[in-house]
């Protein structure tokens, strides 16, 4: 066998092996299944620093019309954001709310528009606005309202050779888990890992998106991967050979949020 052949050998089996056991370990995690889809509308704003007061007496004054929805069963959830890492013509502010139908989530949207708090003065100053529309088949959360916790997202993108169903073999075998284990704990208040249900961006991202109980839980997710990475030496192999690192990207954020 020639060194070219040995270094194309060595190659694959380092894609090869730790495939293999994601694969494995996600059979043997059977308990870990997909959920019925929960899609999420979120609507990000870039607001000047003047305004963000303003900015913040908008935002409660839409809570009468996310309380209804709640009570009535036709959203979730429901929150806002307020961006801690900015970046350069980046978003200040978001809100969002949960549904478990596109209906439901979309009903409150025309409520929005229909009451007018979607052109409200705050928002007409904004620099930059979008929105978008993710689905989520792997999440969970505590039951309650929470003000000034942290949200942080984790945007990963698949590599272009990675399998169809890689979502749903990291989540299943690689962040489910871990997430289960710190909403168990109270680290966490919530979780989901989201795809576009709309594609305003190009496909095969994900975002890993989690509600902390407090800023002590930053540390505590680090601590929980190192150890989740101690204990499966190819748990960081495994991932590595199906995302692309280079394009990963994290948001910091202050939240309020109330889960039904």
């Amino acid at each position: 066998m020639t060194k070219q052949n040995v270094r194309i050998l060595v190659t694959l089996c380092a894609f090869v092996v730790p495939l293999v056991w994601v694969v494995s370990a996600s059979a043997q995690m059977s308990e870990v299944k997909e959920k019925p889809p929960m899609y999420s509308y979120v609507a990000d704003w870039t607001i000047p620093r003047a305004q963000w007061g303003e900015m913040q007496k908008d935002t409660a004054a839409n809570l009468p019309m996310m309380q209804k929805a709640l009570a009535s069963g036709t959203i979730v959830g429901y929150g806002d954001d307020t961006d801690l890492i900015h970046r350069q013509d980046g978003d200040t502010h978001d809100t969002w709310w949960s549904s478990m139908t596109l209906a439901g989530l979309v009903n409150v949207l025309e409520q929005s528009y229909s009451s007018g708090t979607a052109t409200s003065p705050v928002l007409t100053t904004a620099t930059r606005h979008r929105d978008a529309i993710y689905v989520s088949r792997y999440y969970n959360w505590h039951s309650g309202s929470w003000k000034n916790v942290y949200t942080t997202d984790a945007f990963y993108k698949l590599k272009a050779d990675a399998p169809a169903d890689a979502v749903d073999t990291i989540s299943k075998s690689i962040m489910v888990p871990l997430m289960e284990k710190l909403l168990s704990d109270g680290t966490i208040h919530e979780y989901e890992i989201d795809t576009e249900a709309f594609h305003t961006d190009p496909p095969g991202g994900f975002t890993l998106v989690y509600i902390l109980a407090g800023a002590e839980g930053l540390d505590k997710v680090n601590a929980a991967i190192r150890d989740a990475i101690k204990g499966n030496p190819l748990l960081a192999p495994a991932f590595g050979a199906m995302v692309d690192i280079s394009a990963h990207r994290d948001d910091l954020a202050r939240t309020n949020a109330t889960y039904k």
